[in-house]
């Protein structure tokens, strides 16, 4: 498959169609989530199986099936360990300090069950004819937003948002219970063209052949993961808190993208959300897809954007007008996490889901980010 002049094109109508009555990023004041104490932990097992997607039978309705959490709760759920290099690990407590914990940023505890009880089958992700598009070659690899997808070596998708930060989903590093194994040598992965030896070379493959391209690494100085993860489970609030922040021990010298709260389903421009990973189906590609979005709750987005284990992790972005500089933006607004079958109204469904990026949650990320508060009051 070699979509690539098509996809030049299709880009091209996106952005041209997201122009039409200028979707505009909202500046929007975001709590504050602070750290109250540090205390040390037991060093941990890394003894769980890397797990490359979440299955839950938890769908909409059930994510919405209790009033949000009050203070407390959500300061527990955003209480974070943290893990470093040397298998040194952490618990941080913070406080929340909001004017409405009940507004966008508060999530619903799930609580209510589908009706039918659940269903999971052995594979999912390609809804009808398969929109992904594999991207490959220096043009289109090393050109931003595609750039900013890296490789984690436990085999999910990550997204560069700073210098030296990975945004990913937490699931690919820890299991809700312990760490995965293979996360004490923690690595992110740039993808890079072969170079022909002797030559310029950016790509050396052939017509019907994979690409050829190799991963420049760089090991993970600690990685943060939300407490609401780690206390809850796939099938209940845990998919809500399905993020983690790698810190890298050196910084990178791509392109990344800045953190955005996410908007409504209904101020997406054309409805649609993007995001690119690698998908385990297509080995040394770089895959890109995007879809509409069919759902949503306080803390989910569900869809069915074509995707396959590997892509998890990958950050969901949309390409918005950013009034004070007068120019567009892409921004990430949220994570994929994993699929979700559910029985509605004696029905089964199915969806894709992202975590998305609420005022609390971009402002802890923030915060792992830039370690001052002040620099991530507006979102």
């Amino acid at each position: 498959m070699a979509p690539t002049p098509r996809l030049l094109l299709l880009l091209c109508a996106l952005q041209q169609a997201s122009g039409h009555g200028k979707p505009t990023w909202a500046a929007q004041r975001v709590p504050a989530v602070l750290p109250q104490a540090t205390l040390p932990l037991a060093p941990p097992a890394f003894a769980a199986e890397a797990r490359l997607e979440v299955l839950s039978p938890c769908g909409p309705q059930c994510h919405r099936g209790s009033p949000p959490p009050g203070p407390e709760q959500l300061a527990q759920y955003l209480s974070y360990e943290t893990l470093y290099a040397n298998g040194r690990r952490t618990e941080t407590r913070v406080g929340v300090f909001a004017p409405d914990l009940g507004g966008a940023g508060a999530k619903a505890e799930a609580t209510v069950r589908a009706p039918g009880g659940a269903r999971v089958r052995a594979r999912r992700q390609i809804y009808g004819h398969d929109s992904r598009f594999s991207i490959s070659g220096a043009a289109f690899l090393l050109r931003y937003p595609f750039s900013t997808s890296v490789k984690l070596s436990t085999g999910c998708t990550g997204t560069l948002v700073s210098e030296r930060h990975v945004l990913t989903a937490a699931h690919c590093i820890h299991d809700g219970q312990t760490y995965v194994k293979g996360t004490q040598k923690l690595r992110v992965g740039f993808l890079s063209p072969r170079v022909k030896e002797g030559g310029r070379g950016a790509n050396t493959s052939g017509p019907g052949r994979p690409p050829q391209t190799r991963f420049q690494w760089i090991r993970v100085k600690r990685t943060h993961v939300p407490k609401g993860w780690i206390k809850g489970s796939a099938n209940d609030i845990g998919m809500d808190y399905d993020y983690a922040l790698l810190e890298l021990r050196k910084p990178h010298r791509r392109a990344f993208m800045e953190l955005g709260v996410s908007p409504p389903a209904r101020r997406l421009p054309g409805g649609r959300i993007h995001f690119s990973g690698y998908d385990n189906d297509r080995p040394g590609a770089l895959v890109y897809r995007f879809c509409d979005v069919r759902d949503e709750t306080r803390d989910l987005l569900y869809q069915r954007c074509d995707a396959q284990p590997g892509a998890s992790g990958s950050g969901v972005y949309v390409r918005m007008w950013r009034r004070p500089q007068r120019r567009w933006q892409r921004k990430v607004i949220g994570v994929f996490s994993g699929h979700q079958w559910v029985d509605v109204n004696g029905a089964p469904q199915d969806f894709n889901v992202a975590v998305r990026i609420t005022p609390l949650k971009y402002a802890q990320i923030c915060y792992w980010i830039k370690g001052n508060y002040l620099d991530c009051r507006e979102g």
